[in-house]
C-alpha cells in the first residue's frame, strides 16, 4: 500500500466518525423533539462544520501529490482532521443535563467551539503548505484574507454573547464557504 493510501484510510476513519457524530446529534433532535429545544444558530454551525468536512475531504485529495511523506506531516494531518472531530463533539455533547437548551449550551461553550475553529484555520495554512508552494500560490490573494478574517471573527465570537452577531457570523461563514468552494472547484482543474 502506498503511503497516501494509508494516510487516506486513517483520515477516512476520523472523518467518518466526525460526520456520524454530526448526523447522530441532528437526528436525535428529530427523534426526540421534546427533550432538547434546538437552536437555529447551533444547527447552522453544524451545517457549516458538515460542509467544511466534505470540503476537507475533497481538498485533501491534493495530498496525493506529496510523494515524500515524513512522520511529522502524517502526524499533522491526523491532528488536523481530529480538530474537526472535536468541533463535532463540541456541537453535540452526549447529554444536555447541565444546560437548559442547545442555545444555553452553545453560549456557554462558545469559547471552546470558536477557539478550536480558529485553530482549524491555522492548521489549514500548514496543510496547504504541505501540498507544496505551487499549490499554496494557486490559492491567490483571497486565501490569506479568508484565513486572517475567519480567525479574527472567531476571536470576536469568543468574546461576545450578542445573538445577532452570532446569527450573522454563521450565515456569513456558510455563504463564504459555499462561494469559496464554488470558486475553487467550479472550473476544471
Amino acid at each position: 500500500m502506498e503511503v497516501f493510501q494509508h494516510i487516506k484510510t486513517i483520515l477516512s476513519i476520523i472523518l467518518s466518525l466526525s460526520i456520524a457524530h454530526l448526523l447522530k446529534g441532528t437526528v436525535k433532535l428529530i427523534q426526540h423533539p421534546g427533550r432538547e429545544k434546538p437552536y437555529w444558530v447551533h444547527l447552522l454551525w453544524a451545517l457549516f462544520v458538515f460542509l467544511t468536512l466534505i470540503h476537507f475531504w475533497w481538498w485533501e485529495y491534493q495530498l496525493k501529490n506529496n510523494t515524500n511523506w515524513v512522520f511529522a506531516e502524517y502526524f499533522f494531518v491526523i491532528i488536523y482532521i481530529t480538530i474537526f472531530f472535536v468541533l463535532c463533539a463540541l456541537l453535540f455533547p452526549d447529554d444536555l443535563k447541565d444546560y437548559n437548551s442547545y442555545q444555553d449550551y452553545f453560549y456557554k461553550k462558545k469559547s471552546w467551539f470558536f477557539g478550536v475553529l480558529a485553530v482549524s484555520f491555522v492548521a489549514d495554512v500548514i496543510d496547504t503548505l504541505i501540498k507544496g508552494q505551487e499549490y499554496f500560490l494557486l490559492a491567490r490573494w483571497e486565501y490569506p484574507v479568508r484565513i486572517i478574517s475567519h480567525i479574527a471573527l472567531c476571536l470576536v465570537a469568543i468574546k461576545t454573547n450578542n445573538k445577532k452577531f452570532h446569527a450573522f457570523l454563521v450565515i456569513f461563514f456558510l455563504i463564504y464557504e459555499l462561494l469559496f468552494i464554488w470558486q475553487l472547484y467550479s472550473t476544471e482543474q
